[in-house]
């Protein structure tokens, strides 16, 4: 009897587990299609079981492929849901207008995105975007541009192109990092403003945004303000 509740328990959290969402492209560190994709890419940092700590800066991932981007690039952020089909993940998945069509997504109520460069191997972010409520959802595209007066940024494991993401219904924090190599401009600057980090250790815990309250379906996506907004960022 204990041993099937305790099984129970296990299907439970590795059903939890699973349906996390993750950055999908630009592909991350661990992501899908990765030699050290292992499941676990999409839990929440501080995440922890038998083989597997989901650590702080990037997850604790190895350098992953390198995506080429440029001062001014529109960069079409996608998610990752474990319950996703291949042709989902090949290609932006059409979103069913019945939720019972729709692929299961934990995504926790939404919450807040933000999109940042490192140019330090993950030591500081430097926030270049910003989603609310209904953020992440792997029915949308979500645009984030690279601002146009960025240097450049070429050295290997030191350029990273980050999400993160502070979900609504619980306080939990979300880190993915895809390797970069950044095309900018001459005499270029840093984006002053920085991300937010909570939930974990040495930073302000039982932190939740506010979301859309959806748990496990899609919700209404990037509000055309909100992209209106990422395309014109104030630095």
């Amino acid at each position: 009897m204990k041993f099937a509740a305790a099984l129970l328990c296990l299907v439970a959290l590795i059903s939890t587990v699973s349906a996390h969402a993750a950055l999908l492209y630009p592909t991350p560190r661990g992501g899908y299609g990765t030699k050290q994709f292992n499941g676990r890419v999409h839990t929440w940092i501080g995440y922890k079981d038998s083989t597997w700590s989901q650590k702080f800066t990037c997850g604790g991932y190895a350098l992953g492929p390198e995506t080429k981007m440029k001062a001014g690039q529109v960069i079409w952020v996608r998610f990752y849901a474990s319950s996703m089909k291949s042709a989902d993940i090949k290609t932006q998945p059409k979103r069913p207008s019945s939720p019972s069509k729709q692929f299961k997504q934990s995504r926790h109520g939404g919450g807040t995105c933000e999109f940042s460069l490192s140019y330090d191997g993950g030591k500081t972010f430097r926030l270049i975007g910003r989603y609310t409520k209904s953020c992440p959802d792997s029915y949308y595209k979500w645009p984030v541009r690279i601002p146009k007066n960025v240097p450049s940024c070429t050295k290997r494991g030191q350029c990273l192109f980050v999400w993160s993401w502070t979900a609504n219904i619980l306080p939990q924090y979300y880190m993915n990092c895809a390797d970069i190599h950044l095309t900018g401009v001459k005499g270029g600057k840093l984006p002053p403003k920085r991300i937010q980090i909570v939930d974990i250790k040495g930073y302000k815990m039982g932190v939740t945004a506010p979301g859309d309250g959806i748990k496990h379906t899609s919700g209404s996506g990037p509000s055309d303000r909100q992209i209106n907004d990422n395309m014109n960022w104030r630095y």
